[in-house]
């Protein structure tokens, strides 16, 4: 019952529930610990422009005073790449031959999706192509898509190597060798022992005696807070859900329900082994510590997969709409869910959610909370030592 992690939650905390005569002054309210983790992100730094390959180099004569620079050649000498791993993507890298963007190097050349299949095309059927304009159309996205002609002649100048389009059956062939190297390799390698079966220690007749006084105690427990059902405020059945009065019903209806929660928590560890050996205060810190923890826990018990719902107190469903008319935030919501569907997942039974639940209790919680009341660095009560070994060390049954 995460559910009041962050929604208002009632000034109830469990030293008033564990004695209701006398609250003590210095107890903090269980929904006072911030218990969201809020993921931020942040933008990447722009890498400031974008990057072409495989454009013309400037004429070094240009930079020579009187110096005349020959005639341009009809058919420029391709640029040779040198041989290695293709560079690293930095993913704003153009196509040399119509500037959109590339997708990585193909036949030599930075270039897109479209003039790869473009220059495989043509180099396979031999295509012969000719331009109306007179070779000079100046190639980008949209012309190419016009003239083929010179769209092949700038895959060529960019430094497409025909060489490099292998047809269909040499295709076929390198697919086939690689299929027969990856089956020698598998073939090759010697397969691994398996692992004999862990054989899981056998229970101590104590050990399924506490199992079954913990189950028994957290029935006994449940059944008592079904019986506080009738006096939880009723959602309300208002023809206008929006109004105030609607609002103001179903948080009361939530916050009650809380109390149920923290009480039942409070009830089934005072039946916990050794709980009652510790000091008040000790006992205490444990239940401030551990109560968001085992109410996730028991929410978690109670999702039903098939409607996406959480159930309480035998009778009162909820899914997430439910949720959010009760006034908490989607942020806080969809946790609440994916938690309580992947526990739901394990299928546990009665027995392994109560060893959860009293490991919960008797676990340590935060760093800032003393292990003893007196925080005098001391290992905690003896008491809790044989319980809490008993328990980590026992498989459920």
């Amino acid at each position: 019952m995460s559910l009041w992690l962050e929604a208002p939650v009632p000034d109830v905390s469990p030293v008033e529930l564990w004695e209701p005569d006398a609250q003590d002054a210095s107890s903090q309210p269980l929904g006072s610990s911030n218990c969201i983790l809020r993921e931020e992100s942040s933008t990447p730094q722009s890498t400031g422009g974008t990057s072409r390959v495989g454009l013309e180099a400037t004429d070094p004569t240009a930079l020579l005073p009187g110096v005349e620079a020959p005639p341009e050649s009809t058919e420029l000498r391709p640029q040779k790449r040198k041989k290695g791993p293709a560079p690293k993507m930095l993913g704003n890298e153009l196509c040399s031959v119509c500037g959109d963007k590339a997708s990585g190097f193909h036949y030599n050349v930075l270039s897109c999706e479209g003039c790869k299949g473009f220059f495989r095309r043509s180099v396979i059927k031999g295509a012969r192509y000719v331009c109306h304009s007179g070779g000079h159309c100046p190639m980008d996205t949209y012309m190419r898509r016009k003239c083929q002609e010179c769209r092949l002649r700038k895959c060529r100048q960019a430094g497409m190597r025909e060489e490099c389009v292998l047809s269909e059956e040499q295709i076929r062939v390198k697919k086939l060798k690689r299929q027969e190297e990856e089956q020698a390799q598998a073939t090759s390698v010697p397969p691994r022992a398996s692992s004999p079966p862990q054989v899981l220690p056998q229970l101590s007749p104590e050990q399924l005696g506490m199992i079954e006084k913990l189950v028994a105690a957290q029935q006994q427990c449940n059944r008592r807070s079904f019986s506080d059902r009738l006096r939880v405020t009723p959602w309300p059945m208002a023809p206008d859900p929006q109004s105030r009065e609607a609002r103001q019903q179903r948080f009361a209806h939530f916050t009650e329900l809380a109390i149920v929660s923290v009480q039942e928590i409070v009830d089934f560890a005072k039946q916990l082994p050794g709980f009652l050996q510790l000091s008040r205060e000790d006992q205490i810190a444990l239940l401030k510590t551990s109560a968001i923890e085992v109410m996730l826990l028991e929410t978690s018990r109670r999702y039903n997969p098939g409607s996406e719902s959480i159930t309480f107190l035998k009778d009162f469903s909820y899914n997430r709409e439910d949720f959010a008319k009760a006034g908490l935030q989607v942020e806080f919501i969809n946790p609440i869910f994916e938690f309580s569907r992947a526990m739901n997942e394990l299928q546990l039974n009665d027995a392994e959610f109560a060893l959860l639940i009293a490991i919960s209790i008797f676990s340590a919680g935060p760093t800032d909370v003393p292990t003893d009341a007196n925080e005098t660095g001391e290992p905690p009560d003896t008491e809790q030592r044989p319980f809490r070994a008993s328990v980590c060390t026992a498989p459920a049954g």
